[in-house]
Order: structure tokens, then C-alpha cells, then sequence
């Protein structure tokens, strides 16, 4: 069920400036607005939308694009665009300004900050999940809202924290409204993910979610059927156990997982201690 909030303008909203006001309400989750009075529905008569003429200038700017491309639209897996680029940084530094630097995507327009990676690039863990929330976008930093909460938890829980784990993301930067990222989307961004993971060479890979297993290892059962299973990484000459689990932001929403997820952090922990 679908439940969604619904408000009527306070005191308090009426005297804030319209930008604040739309920023109080997207924290407070509010997504749709109603008037004092309910409409009938049944007896409003639809009228003809007439589309008025609209002179173009040459120098108005095209708007950005905010909405999932449609499937006929949508790249193969693999991009040799990006395969070709990324294979060409030497190290996380060339990496993250590559990225930085890379304009061929309209989630970069719509986004505040690119979140690359943090953690300790020589740990012998890199997790990885899908993409980066509001608080991320705000910090540059991968889970570091509710979700990371929750990860520095999950990583307490088997003697770990931020600094012996590395953690970075399939894309670095926001879908709008934290959508779920297309698979163009995905696919442009997979060539750097998999250069990250060949710079760091961790000797596991944690993947929290369904797309970051679908997107490095082209599994497409879903997580609750491919997590708690231990599955090859492969890349070039490069081989890593991989490890999927839950993302936390899921396990939010459905907290009788977590039990199932502190079973997979006990497994990882077993496997990198022999």
C-alpha cells in the first residue's frame, strides 16, 4: 500500500520563503498537496487543452531531463565509451577527477556533489551499493544517511568499522528523487565501478542490493534469491569472491531481514579469516 502524506498550509509554512517551504515539505515527505474543499470528480468536465503558439528562441536553454529514458532508448550492459575511458586512470585520484570530469550524463546536472568512494583503499573488503541518497548527495560521501547509519552498525557487529572497509557505489551520483537508475544509466557507469574495484583489489566484494549484483556479476534473480551465496567476480585477469546481501536501506523498510543480513556479515568475516 502506497501510503502518502498529506498537508494544509500552517502559519508556520505561510510565513517561510517558497524555496524553504518546498525543502520543509520534501523533509517531512509530503508528495502531494489538496485544497480546503474535496471535488467531485464525477461531475467536473474535462475541457480541451488548447496548446497556444509559442515563439523558440535559438538561445533558450534545453531543459534537463529528469525522468527514467525509455527502454527502446536505453544502452547495451556494457559501454565501451566508458570501458575505454576508465580503463585509462592509473589511480583512485585519476579515477575520481575522470568521473568529476565526465559531463555525458544529466543525473550530474540534477545532483549537488559526486560521491566517488571512502574507507581505506588497501582494506581487504570493498562494499559496494547502488547509488547515493539525499544526505549523501549533500556530504559526497556513500552511506552516510539513515543507511550508513545502519552499515557502521552492521559492520561493528563482526569487529569492523570505516576505516579497515572501503565503500563506494554503481553511480556517484543522485537519480532525482531517488529513483531507481535506468539501465542506461547503469550501464554508462559500470566501466568505472569495475576500474575502482580493479585500483582497490580487495580480496572480497560485498554487494548490498540488487543492482549492484545485476550490474557486476549479470545476475537478475533478485537479492533475496542470490544474497547468503558466495559467486566469482570477474574482470580481465582479475578474480574476487563476491558476497551479496541486503542494502540497509532495505532492511529499513523491512527490519525482519536484518537477522538474514548479520548472518552474511558473519560468513564474510569467516571467509577473510580462514
Amino acid at each position: 500500500m502506497n501510503l502518502r502524506k498529506y498537508v494544509t498550509l500552517t502559519p508556520m509554512t505561510e510565513k517561510l520563503p517558497p524555496l524553504e517551504t518546498l525543502q520543509w515539505y520534501q523533509a517531512a515527505g509530503i508528495d502531494e498537496t489538496i485544497a480546503e474543499e474535496p471535488v467531485n470528480r464525477f461531475e467536473t468536465i474535462a475541457e480541451p487543452i488548447i496548446a497556444a503558439s509559442v515563439s523558440i528562441s535559438e538561445e533558450k536553454p534545453k531543459p534537463t531531463i529528469l525522468f527514467q529514458p525509455d527502454a527502446s532508448q536505453q544502452a547495451p550492459v556494457f559501454n565501451a565509451r566508458t570501458d575505454d575511458l576508465a580503463s585509462k586512470a592509473q589511480n583512485l585520484d585519476e579515477l575520481r577527477q575522470m568521473m568529476q570530469d565526465f559531463d555525458e550524463c544529466p543525473l550530474k546536472a540534477t545532483a549537488t556533489n559526486m560521491v566517488f568512494g571512502t574507507g581505506n583503499p588497501e582494506a581487504d573488503i570493498m562494499i559496494i551499493g547502488e547509488a547515493p541518497g539525499a544526505e549523501e548527495d549533500k556530504q559526497g560521501l556513500p552511506f552516510v544517511g539513515a543507511s550508513g547509519r545502519l552499515l557502521d552498525l552492521m559492520l561493528k557487529s563482526i569487529g569492523r568499522n570505516r576505516t579497515d572497509v572501503y565503500i563506494s557505489n554503481i553511480l556517484p551520483w543522485r537519480p532525482p528523487g531517488n529513483r531507481k537508475p535506468s539501465e542506461a544509466e547503469v550501464a554508462l557507469f559500470t566501466p568505472f565501478i569495475r576500474r575502482h574495484i580493479a585500483l582497490v583489489n580487495p580480496k572480497v566484494l560485498l554487494l548490498l542490493g540488487g543492482s549492484a549484483v545485476s550490474a557486476l556479476l549479470q545476475i537478475n534473480q533478485g537479492i533475496t534469491r542470490s544474497r547468503g551465496k558466495w559467486m566469482s567476480y570477474m574482470d580481465k585477469d582479475l578474480t574476487i569472491d563476491a558476497f551479496a546481501s541486503f542494502h540497509p536501506a532495505f532492511l529499513l523498510r523491512t527490519p525482519a531481514q536484518k537477522k538474514a543480513s548479520w548472518r552474511d556479515f558473519l560468513t564474510v568475516k569467516q571467509r577473510l579469516n580462514g
